[in-house]
């Protein structure tokens, strides 16, 4: 047990996106302590996909190259989409084995390697403090200001040892069940999709005859899922029919039943096999004063697209980095708003396509059952017909909180992540584009002449020296893989936040001080007290 208990954020909950969250926190020197329950990873699989757009974040931290390791590259033939039920193939998309995000777009892994990784460099941070094999209890929250913190008690099952912590706010990472959400009241908002599913995770023997595609199986007599998760594992989900209980279904001759048309009994091992439902919902509130939900804890999401964590890991990079600007004193709270005006709807546009998934393999299903086989129904959006498992279709862009909303539309790069291609200064070695914009804030200029010459009054040049920001000149850099962000078609300079998604870009009638001027706005940026500069 720790002595200092006054932190700046007290995290409760240390699976990956708690773990990331803490991670993001400690590097960035914001004091951090975090709570978990379980004292070892849990060995078994829960996640198996993730985004390139989350090793792009952990990249920001030196750490992509090594999470890139952890990942199963892309193999050959490797595919995502649906099939019918005799498995063939009706539409779907290729892997890719680079994104726009500098990164193979769609990586499979293993929850424990990942998790474990990601909890060990947390704590091996100075500014984390980990409270291992201890439940939280939220005790009191106020309204935020300067004096305000956020208070939690601390038991370990069978000892004696408690403790209260205080900090100035507090992150629930602590899971669909989260009992920080219970305590401050907060129910779901259902999108409408509850159904009963088997999960099956085995490791594979030599002989098998399983292969990389992931698919989704739109038969009538029963949905199916098959993920060609890292080697050597496979995952399937079935959908329980009407009239089907888990115990039933938790039988290992009814589980190998299920299998048996893919692959020989002798050919794999059962590691897990659990029921859940599946549900689609969404937090009616993210924030309660200084206590802000994360992951699973404010959003639940069926699994057809894999996005499950990674919709949760996109909490802590947004957040992480708004706290660390209003702790360190750069910005007002109000900067914190944002966080659930910007996640909220990223969560519910991504469950609510998982559930028009899952609505589409009823549909196809039911095709079927008409015996019309091999084509979408007439009304298939046709982003679906691309999408597959999903990857084929890019975030929405952010259309409120922290970005010059004016600029948002499908057309434009403002509320969208910035694309990340392979750049070389002439003949130099190729490196990803965000190693230039280091970890916070970056002015992106297209002029020829170079870094020097960008044109910003003193008033600009103080506010960026305040953030921390980079200046970095296109002049010189060709991409060498991927491409550079379209913004850089028409526009002369653009603003990029820590999480790289474009603040804003200049226009005709925006000059780039005009610019920075609206970065400053957004902030509420804190000007540093004069008193302590004389």
């Amino acid at each position: 047990m720790a002595t200092d208990t006054e932190f700046d954020v007290i995290i409760v909950g240390m699976g990956p996106v708690g773990a990331l969250a803490a991670l993001l926190l400690g590097e960035s020197g914001v004091r951090t302590a975090v709570v978990e329950r379980d004292r070892e990873v849990y060995r078994l699989p829960r996640a198996v996909n993730l985004d390139g757009e989350i090793i792009r974040a952990l990249q920001r931290i030196g750490r992509g190259e090594t999470v890139n390791q952890l990942m199963q590259q892309v193999r050959p033939g490797e595919r995502a989409g649906f099939a019918d039920s005799r498995r063939q193939w009706l539409f779907g998309t290729e892997a890719k084995a680079f994104g726009v995000n500098g990164w193979q777009p769609m990586n499979m892994f293993d929850q424990p390697e990942l998790e474990t990784y990601l909890r060990e460099e947390a704590m091996q941070q100075e500014n984390v403090t980990a409270y291992i094999g201890y439940e939280a209890e939220l005790l009191r929250h106020a309204s935020v200001n300067a004096n305000d913190a956020v208070e939690v008690s601390l038991s370990a099952s069978g000892q004696n040892q408690t403790a209260t912590l205080r900090a100035r706010y507090l992150i629930a990472c602590d899971g669909a069940s989260s009992g920080i959400r219970k305590q401050l009241g907060i129910g779901w908002e259902s999108l409408g999709y509850d159904h009963d599913w088997l999960v099956v995770d085995v490791t594979t023997r030599p002989g098998h005859t399983l292969d990389n595609d992931t698919v989704q199986v739109c038969d009538p007599q029963r949905l199916s899922t098959y993920v060609c998760t890292k080697d050597p594992y496979r995952r399937w989900e079935f959908r329980l029919n009407d009239g089907e209980t888990a115990q039933q279904m938790l039988q290992e001759e009814t589980i190998r039943s299920l299998i048996d048309p893919w692959t020989p009994r002798d050919t794999y091992e059962i590691r897990r096999a659990a029921v859940y439902q599946f549900h689609a919902a969404t937090a009616e509130r993210w924030r309660v004063d200084n206590v802000f939900l994360a992951g699973d804890a404010a959003h639940q999401t069926p699994p057809f697209l894999g996005q499950g964590m990674n919709a949760g890991m996109r909490d802590a990079i947004n957040l992480a980095w708004k706290l660390e600007f209003v702790i360190n004193g750069f910005a007002t709270d109000a900067l914190l708003d944002t966080y659930e005006s910007e996640r909220d709807a990223h969560a519910r546009d991504l469950v609510e396509w998982a559930v028009s998934i899952g609505r589409l393999m009823e549909h196809l299903a039911e095709v079927e059952r008409a015996g019309n086989l091999g084509e979408p129904p007439p009304d298939t959006p046709p982003a679906l017909h691309s999408a597959g498992y999903g990857q084929g279709r890019e975030q929405p862009p952010l259309r409120a909180g922290m970005v010059m909303t004016s600029q948002v539309s499908d057309d434009d790069s403002t509320g969208n992540l910035l694309s990340q291609p392979m750049i070389s200064d002439h003949g130099g070695e190729p490196i990803r584009m965000d190693e230039l914009l280091g970890p916070g804030f970056a002015l992106i200029v297209t002029n020829r002449d170079g870094v020097e010459m960008v044109e910003m009054n003193d008033a600009s040049r103080r506010i960026l020296d305040r953030i921390g920001a980079r200046i970095v000149s296109l002049a010189g850099l060709q991409s060498v893989r991927g491409h550079l962000d379209r913004v850089f078609n028409e526009h002369e300079a653009a603003l990029i936040r820590p999480d790289r998604i474009v603040f804003g870009h200049s226009t005709a009638s925006l000059n780039v001080d005009g610019l920075v001027s609206e970065l400053a706005r957004h902030l509420n940026l804190i000007e540093p007290d004069a008193t302590a500069t004389r």
